[in-house]
């Protein structure tokens, strides 16, 4: 008759020690990646297909994260890196702890593919932006001039007034 007790104690013991596992979970993703967008902005297109867009997705969390892809209702969007002169698309690019993935002209940027229509200077174009471990993020991406030029400043931030 004493050993129910001691089940019903050992029991409970064994659901609070699960329960403290599954906690540990959430204290894990409290200190993930902490992602953020700015700067983000496509140059009006010459062409009535293709686009590219740039940004810059800033990692204030203690773990990497990585860029696996973008999504947009505009047309079909890849993500591309230049190495040495040469665009070359890729699966990822990581995103650094406390760091920042900067896509500007002739580095990293996105391609928008086999567009429905063709963005215009003062539109925008909303992506989503998927990664590993992180919840996807949705980014609206104004329309600037063909010859727009961001001068930057404060840690990698641009200027996006458009005045």
């Amino acid at each position: 008759m004493r050993r129910r007790p001691v089940l019903a104690a050992v029991t409970m013991i064994g659901a609070l020690a699960l329960a403290r596992c599954g906690g540990s979970d959430s204290d894990s993703a409290a200190s993930g990646a902490e992602l953020s967008v700015d700067a983000a902005y496509i140059p009006q297109p010459v062409s009535d297909s293709m686009a590219a867009g740039f940004l810059t997705i800033t990692n204030e969390g203690d773990t990497a994260d990585e860029l696996t892809s973008v999504t947009s209702e505009a047309g079909e969007v890849t993500v591309h890196e230049t190495v040495e002169g040469t665009m070359k698309e890729v699966d990822r690019l990581e995103v650094p702890a406390h760091g920042q993935l900067v896509f500007k002209s002739g580095g990293n940027h996105l391609m928008f593919e086999k567009l429905k229509r063709q963005p215009k200077q003062g539109q925008s174009v909303a992506v989503e932006l998927h990664f590993a471990h992180s919840d996807p993020v949705t980014v609206k991406m104004p329309v600037k001039a063909a010859t727009y030029q961001p001068t930057t400043g404060h840690s990698g931030h641009t200027e996006d007034s458009g005045h």
